[in-house]
């Protein structure tokens, strides 16, 4: 079970870099036709912006980590308690 939990954290992964990518090409117009309009040039993004996005990230992956093992425990209880109740039928 747990390889699907593995399984799907990947895809959600892959999922969630494809979105940022299509959202940042379809805005690409946007943003340059917005660039052209104040003269601005492309600036390069703060290194300490890329930290706090990390960050973030990976307090994500722990709350959806933690939440997971919660949900196993929860299915592992019924389980067991649908395993005893039968039993003792």
């Amino acid at each position: 079970m747990n390889k699907h939990f593995e399984d799907t954290r990947y895809y959600l992964k892959r999922a969630g870099q494809t979105a940022k990518e299509g959202v940042a090409e379809e805005l690409e117009p946007v943003r340059e036709r917005v660039d052209d309009l104040i003269d601005r040039e492309e600036e390069e993004p703060e290194p300490g912006r890329f930290e706090e996005v990390r960050e973030d990230l990976a307090a994500l992956q722990e709350r959806a980590e933690g939440e997971t093992r919660e949900a196993i425990a929860d299915a592992r209880e019924k389980i067991n308690g649908y395993r005893e109740h039968r039993d003792d039928n």
